[in-house]
């Protein structure tokens, strides 16, 4: 997750993570430090987000083939995020969603490639992104 801009985000990273931790997902969040603390300071129990790192700090450690995922979120609402799932997509041999949000999404849903999609014109309401993220029945079955 970048930039905690849109306040949409962290609902939705929230919301997903607590979906994936009903499917035995061994969920981690990488994000800038605006973002995690974000994360953090909502799910201070840590019930939903287990584990995090620095975005950077986990770029880096795909890049040196320390670690891989087998399912990997980019929260995108600008360039900056398609530029990560751009950067993860070259790293790591995870299946890509791109959660994309915000009130221009067709250029990045357009840019989203062959990653899935999940699109919602959503700045301050999570409900729109979270009906998306609902249409997916189970993430499990997406990696079969």
């Amino acid at each position: 997750m970048g930039c905690p801009e849109l306040p949409v985000q962290t609902a939705a990273a929230l919301y997903l993570a607590s979906r994936l931790n009903r499917e035995d997902f061994d969920v981690t969040a990488a994000g800038n430090r605006a973002a995690i603390s974000l994360l953090l300071n909502s799910d201070p129990e840590r019930h939903y987000i287990k584990k995090v790192m620095d975005i950077d700090r986990c770029i880096g450690e795909l890049a040196q083939k320390r670690m891989d995922f087998d399912i990997c979120f980019a929260f995108i609402h600008s360039d900056s995020g398609i530029a990560y799932l751009a950067t993860v997509k070259a790293l790591s041999t995870a299946r890509t969603v791109a959660v994309i949000f915000g009130k221009e999404i067709e250029p990045l849903i357009e840019a989203g490639g062959d990653s899935i999609i999940i699109a919602a014109k959503a700045v301050h309401n999570p409900a729109p992104i979270r009906a998306k993220i609902d249409e997916v029945r189970s993430w499990a079955a997406l990696m079969r």
